[in-house]
């Protein structure tokens, strides 16, 4: 993605990672987003986006705008920050409201929230920052 420097193996090439490898990284990229670490979280999902199949890669696109998007915030950049929000739900609304062990929903909604805010000219504050829960129960 613009603006964010990839990580590669040191021949700039990335390394191909096992499906246990990149569910770690999903699940690392969860808690560096949820820690408020946008840009980690943004670099630690690209290695697994980069190789990933569709559909997988759209949902990975998306979290990964929605996290630079926060990043962008936190560097007070909201334009850049409304910009990829926007991106990021047009790719997320592709998929159900629990997908991945996540509940995509919710995030959505708060996106959307910090979307409509940051158009409007308001400051959520960082201590509304989202987080992405586990998947909802039924």
């Amino acid at each position: 993605m613009p603006g964010f420097a990839r990580r590669s193996n040191g021949h700039g090439k990335m390394r191909k990672l096992t499906p246990r490898e990149a569910e770690e990284k999903f699940r690392n990229g969860l808690e560096e987003f949820n820690g408020g670490r946008f840009f980690e979280a943004h670099e630690t999902w690209e290695e697994i986006w980069l190789p990933a199949p569709e559909p997988e890669k759209t949902f990975l696109q998306g979290i990964i705008q929605v996290a630079a998007a926060f990043h962008h915030y936190t560097q007070g950049n909201r334009s850049g920050a409304e910009s990829l929000l926007a991106a990021g739900l047009k790719k997320l609304d592709r998929f159900p409201g629990n997908h991945r062990g996540v509940s995509l929903s919710a995030l959505r909604d708060a996106a959307r929230a910090w979307l409509a805010a940051l158009a409007e000219g308001s400051d959520p504050g960082r201590a509304a920052l989202p987080r992405i829960e586990p998947r909802a129960k039924r």
